[in-house]
């Protein structure tokens, strides 16, 4: 076997795991209103283990429903009522031998009177969180020791209900988290004052379990060793944690990082490196005999095997990797692993959430969704589709066409396929969208579809194949102002930018536009040791991105030194120069450039669509053709409509 470390048998306790792989707790919303395990929630379990992993540990789930919720659609368990969803929860995992843990947890501060029903949120200390912007009361002593039986019972439900063992939440910011953090805990009582009192919380929680479930019932705990917070958690104070909790019982360390005050440590957007933390779990590691888990942007199994090989911990978290691709561990056992559709780290499962709804993934139409494409009909009957345009729209019609058993034809203009990706994939970090087309590139030849590059389609070419069924994804070109001087030599439109971005080294640039294409092409270029100018007509930059996305590119592009005129309206480019003026009040200036980057989005090509719509009965316009927008809509539709063509 190629993966020999991450498909052995591994344990946590007397618990046997059939393989080091772990998909770890990620919240998927797919809870009842009541926050009951639902068909839904089943089924997107069920998925992954059916993929193969060892073990699943469930999302969040709250012990204490009223105050310790930290989004809507939260599971709990709280009430013996509960038991038997969870039960059928337990039987279709447990019946391809994979395990699964439910994660206990409460919000502490980490939650809003809108999740509470107006009461004040609590936690250790009356500290506010910064992120939720509401000032939490402090616990009495009495109220702890109540939510500490909370999580004992917790763990009996679960028990009750054969879940094979839980997992406390003490990562994150959220409740046991604030008890361990001096920058939380500000108690002078038993619960708080010096380290020993910091943890007692969890101390009594897991002796707790241990009593009422017994011994063996597997009880593991998951820490931020770096809080990466002014005053919290460092590394050294996290170790230390970690050996702690090993003496007081716990079966294993999950390895994390971050607060919501630190969301980005935690939920990493694509400019993370894979593996980044991986150095915490070995650090951890170091210190305790139990098992040591690992995660943080970890894609790809050579990658993984590295881990366990390296000695740097004993079980790998894949968590967004299997959200993409539920087939993960059986593709890497199998040696498949060059067939595995990677998570690309756009973030847009973690957004979905933000926004109050359930998980979704750009890359896997199906994440959240399984009960509506349970099976994909195969009755194509070998009747010709043409597709034409190979960006992600247009190849992931292909491929569910080809697996409907359609007679695929696609057309791609540029000489590889990719289309907008082989663009957006130039800034810090977007080289993970490089994976998707691979991923594609790779299943074409296994379901044989005709990809034909550097063809340029017409309505004569579609004719001659006399197609059943056309879909079109003739994606968009960026968008030029009619301004003076837009013509000149050294003024580039954004593709032009990012593919030559390397050429332009040592200039003064201006790049007009703060969206986010506009913001990555400002910080490549700011790397490449320009001086840049960032103009932009609104407020704000990095408009249209989720919120990590925004605090993220922010972030770099003070880092990188880009000089940001906000609220400023491009008059006319004069050379070497471009004229600006303020919104606000009208004054205009200029700033000396020696190149000139238009980043103000792009048009939608809709020419070959609007010729051929009325000659079949089935065409079908996909992607930025309908109009601009991210990879998930092109992806999501190019799936929808090859699902749907009779």
């Amino acid at each position: 076997m190629k993966y020999p470390n991450l498909f052995k048998e591994g344990n946590f306790g007397a618990l046997s795991l059939k393989n080091r792989v772990i998909m770890p707790a990620m919240g998927t919303f797919l809870a009842s209103a009541d926050g009951e395990v639902t068909e839904r929630q089943i089924a997107y379990f069920e998925a992954r283990a059916k993929g193969g992993v060892g073990l699943i540990i469930t999302e969040v789930t709250a012990v204490d429903y009223e105050l310790g919720r930290c989004g809507p659609m939260h599971p709990r368990l709280d009430d013996v009522r509960y038991v038997p969803m969870m039960t059928r929860l337990a039987d279709a995992v447990h019946k391809y031998g994979t395990r699964v843990f439910m994660q206990l947890s409460h919000a502490g501060r980490q939650t809003n009177a809108s999740l509470t029903g107006g009461r004040q949120a609590v936690a250790p200390s009356a500290v506010p969180c910064e992120m939720i912007g509401e000032t939490p009361r402090a616990l009495t002593t009495e109220e702890i020791k109540e939510l500490i039986a909370k999580y004992i019972n917790g763990a009996v439900i679960c028990q009750m209900a054969e879940i094979d063992g839980v997992e406390l939440h003490g990562a994150h910011g959220y409740l046991i988290n604030q008890f361990l953090s001096q920058k939380t805990n500000l108690r002078t009582d038993e619960y708080g004052g010096d380290f020993e009192g910091r943890m007692r919380f969890a101390k009594e929680i897991i002796e707790g379990i241990k009593r009422e479930c017994g011994a063996a019932y597997p009880v593991i705990i998951r820490l931020s060793i770096d809080e990466f917070v002014d005053g919290g958690i460092t590394p050294e104070a996290g170790v230390r944690i970690a050996s702690y909790m090993e003496k007081i019982g716990a079966d294993a360390i999950n390895v994390s990082s971050g607060t919501y005050d630190s969301l980005q440590t935690l939920i990493e957007p694509t400019s993370f490196a894979q593996g980044w933390r991986v150095y915490l779990a070995e650090a951890v590691k170091k210190e305790v005999k139990i098992p040591v888990i690992t995660a943080g942007v970890i894609r790809e199994p050579d990658f993984a095997e590295a881990i366990l090989a390296g000695n740097k911990a004993d079980f790998v978290a894949i968590g967004r990797g299997q959200i993409a691709d539920p087939e993960w561990c059986s593709k890497a056992a199998s040696g498949r692993a060059a067939e595995i559709r990677k998570c690309i780290s756009c973030l847009h499962c973690l957004d979905r959430v933000l926004a109050r709804t359930h998980i979704g993934c750009a890359v896997n139409v199906k994440a959240g969704r399984e009960l509506d494409f349970k099976e994909l009909k195969k009755n194509g009957d070998r009747r010709k589709v043409v597709v034409i345009g190979g960006g992600p729209g247009g190849m992931e019609a292909a491929r569910i066409l080809a697996l409907r058993d359609f007679n695929v034809l696609l057309l791609e203009k540029e000489a590889r396929l990719g289309g907008q990706l082989n663009y957006g994939n130039r800034p810090v970090g977007k080289d993970k969208l490089t994976w998707f087309i691979e991923y594609m590139e790779q299943r074409f030849p296994q379901l044989n579809v005709d990809v034909r590059l550097g063809v340029a389609a017409t309505a004569e070419m579609i004719r001659a194949e006399n197609p059943h069924a056309v879909f079109v994804a003739t994606g968009a070109s960026p968008i030029i102002p009619n301004i003076e001087g837009v013509n000149g030599e050294n003024v580039f439109d954004a593709h032009t930018a990012l593919v030559n971005s390397d050429t332009i080294r040592g200039q003064s640039v201006a790049v007009i536009g703060a969206g986010m294409t506009g913001c990555e092409i400002a910080e490549l270029l700011a790397l490449n040791n320009n001086q840049v100018h960032l103009v932009e007509l609104l407020p704000d930059v990095v408009t249209g991105a989720g919120p990590l996305d925004k605090m993220d590119m922010t972030q770099r592009l003070n880092e990188a030194g880009v000089d940001i005129h906000m609220e400023h309206k491009l008059l006319r480019i004069d050379g070497n120069k471009i004229d600006i003026e303020a919104v606000s009040t009208g004054e205009k200036r200029y700033i000396e450039v020696d190149k000139v980057v238009l980043s103000l989005g792009v048009a939608s090509d809709r020419r070959l669509y609007d010729e051929i719509r009325e000659a079949y009965d089935h065409v079908c316009l996909l992607g930025d053709a309908i109009s601009p927008r991210k990879i998930v809509n092109a992806v999501k539709e190019g799936f929808e409509k090859a699902v749907l063509l009779e």
